[in-house]
């Protein structure tokens, strides 16, 4: 079978028509600060039988012919988008970043899939009907898709929204990212597996079969392929052409990952997510290569998916209340609760463990391809597809305004004893004030990445107008810098510094205090508990005895 001239017209033609409603769309939402996506989607709706379908449905006929040639170029062109869309994400997920937040993450990411994945499966198994099961569907499997969709998080939205509140390279938007690549991760194993046992095996392999080879890959790609694709990618970049040759490189690894993954019985994106995993945490792949790519993806092929959704079905004729508002409730209790108990356990205080609970919400864009993929395979009904489409909306939509308003109470009750971390605290050897500062400005630029030379200049700026030499032997420099959250660096000092503090007696104790330049109250904050902390001369001698970070941490912790 192959397009006829008129089939082409129409083809290309639908094809312009779709990209060019969902950026205008797309663009006009960007200036109320919505994501494009949410555009996109619109754009679909619009095109589809919900709006111009319904309003004229000759205009619609021709558009969305029913000539089976077309369909399959449309269907070809999706698959291409969402299997992009998947290598993208997994570039995007940096293993090491995962690895180095430990327990905190860990925590968020165990209690992110495990609590949503718990209130679905339950919800689902003992009220299927309720929550819109086909007749013919399997119960078991049903209630496993829905625990999959409300556990997973959509990695791109997330980190937009934080890069939007200005915290994505502060600790805490470090676990949000590092808590939603695990997440991630296992989400998209957990439906790579539900989508197996629907198609029991392919290419002659049974079931039991498909899982073990899967395995087998994963491990395989994460473990041993991730060192071939970092030893091969600056070598291959030698020999060609820069940038096309390592772009062509990376999609055909994705695809042909993808195209394993599909002949295992899993669906195509998987094998490109997890492809896409590996040779993002490459450190030979430059951060202007995985700009290229994803702006190609994202402007591009990705439009064209998220407007397929609203050409698939008629929202408003599928539009089930009951359905929705049990989804979205789901969602809320399940995402919310359990990240915010995770963080909550993993040492962060209250406000700042539902700011990680509601930026895990966030469902966006990774959520609408799991449903467009379950819908596709005969899973879910149009009901529930429209149910899941509009929970990922309004999580992602609400994600950042809580967000927000959590961030903005957690400010308000920070104190010092948050801001200490173990490898911010320092036996310094040093023999003046500049010298530790020095010392102090480097332990910043190495942990956080904010230029020594800068911090230097602004503390010592600072503590030339006015030494910050306190009493009993505490001294506090301090200065107001382009960061997005304060910071903390402790130095126990070996040698007596002179700060010229108020009662001449030489600092033994000193804290460096950065703050954010627009938050003048939270630094004055910050510095009188600091020296409500250090008030007696016998608690600083105790702390310039002992010898371990861990010790000071737990010194300071034990004071009312």
């Amino acid at each position: 079978m192959s397009l006829s001239e008129h089939d082409i017209v129409i083809f290309l033609s639908s094809v312009a028509v779709m990209l060019f409603f969902s950026r205008v769309i797309g663009e006009f939402l960007k200036k109320f600060k919505q994501p494009i996506v949410l555009g996109e989607i619109l754009a679909g709706i619009i095109l589809g039988p919900t709006i111009i379908g319904a309003l004229f449905p000759e205009v619609m006929q021709v558009f969305l012919t029913n000539n089976s040639a077309v369909n399959i170029a449309f269907q070809g062109i999706t698959l291409l988008a969402v299997v992009m869309l998947l290598l993208v994400s997994g570039l995007e997920v940096d293993l090491s970043l995962v690895a180095r937040q430990g327990k905190a993450a860990s925590l968020i990411s165990f209690m992110g899939f495990v609590f949503p994945f718990g209130v679905g499966f339950g919800a689902a198994w003992f009220f299927p009907d309720e929550l819109g099961i086909s007749a013919n569907q399997n119960n078991l499997i049903f209630a496993l898709f829905v625990g999959t969709a409300l556990s997973i998080t959509a990695l791109p939205v997330v980190a937009r929204t934080l890069m939007d509140l200005n915290i994505f390279k502060t600790e805490i938007g470090f676990v949000i990212i590092a808590s939603a690549m695990l997440n991630d991760l296992v989400g998209w194993i957990i439906f790579s597996l539900i989508l197996a046992m629907i198609n029991g095996g392919t290419n002659g392999l049974e079931f039991s079969s498909s899982i073990f080879m899967l395995s087998a890959f994963i491990v395989f790609i994460l473990f041993i392929g991730r060192k071939i694709f970092n030893y091969i990618l600056p070598k291959f970049e030698r020999v060609t052409t820069y940038p096309g040759g390592i772009l062509n490189l990376i999609l055909v690894l994705g695809f042909a990952g993808a195209a394993f993954s599909e002949w295992l019985g899993v669906h195509a994106i998987f094998g490109a997510f997890i492809v896409g995993i590996a040779i993002g945490d490459s450190v030979h792949l430059k951060e202007e290569t995985r700009e290229i790519i994803q702006q190609f993806v994202t402007n591009i092929f990705a439009p064209l998916f998220f407007v397929s959704i609203g050409l698939r079905v008629n929202f408003i004729q599928h539009f089930d209340l009951g359905i929705v508002l049990l989804f979205l409730i789901l969602a809320f209790v399940g995402k919310v609760i359990g990240c915010g108990l995770g963080a909550y356990w993993g040492g962060m205080s209250k406000e700042d463990s539902l700011t990680v609970g509601f930026g895990m919400n966030s469902r966006g864009a990774m959520e609408i391809v799991l449903g467009t993929l379950a819908f596709q395979a005969g899973l879910i009904q149009e009901k529930v597809f429209v149910a899941l489409v509009i929970m990922a909306l309004v999580t992602s939509l609400t994600s950042a305004p809580a967000m927000a308003y959590f961030l903005k109470r957690s400010k308000k009750k920070m104190n010092f004893k948050d801001l200490l971390r173990n490898d911010l605290i320092i036996f310094s050897d040093a023999q003046n004030k500049q010298q530790l500062i020095t010392e102090l400005s480097g332990l910043i630029d190495v942990k956080h990445k904010i230029n020594k030379e800068k911090i230097e200049q602004a503390v010592w700026k600072r503590e030339q107008q006015l030494s910050t030499g306190l009493a009993n032997g505490l001294a506090i420099p301090h200065a107001r810098l382009k960061i997005q959250a304060p910071l903390v660096a402790v130095g126990i000092c070996k040698n007596e510094i002179d700060f010229n503090s108020l009662d001449g007696s030489p600092a033994k104790v000193v804290v460096m205090l950065l703050t954010p330049e627009t938050e003048h109250e939270l630094q004055l904050k910050l510095l009188a508990d600091i020296s409500k902390c250090f008030q007696t001369k016998s608690f600083l001698q105790e702390l310039s005895l002992l010898s371990s970070p861990n010790d000071v941490i737990s010194k300071i912790n034990l004071l009312s």
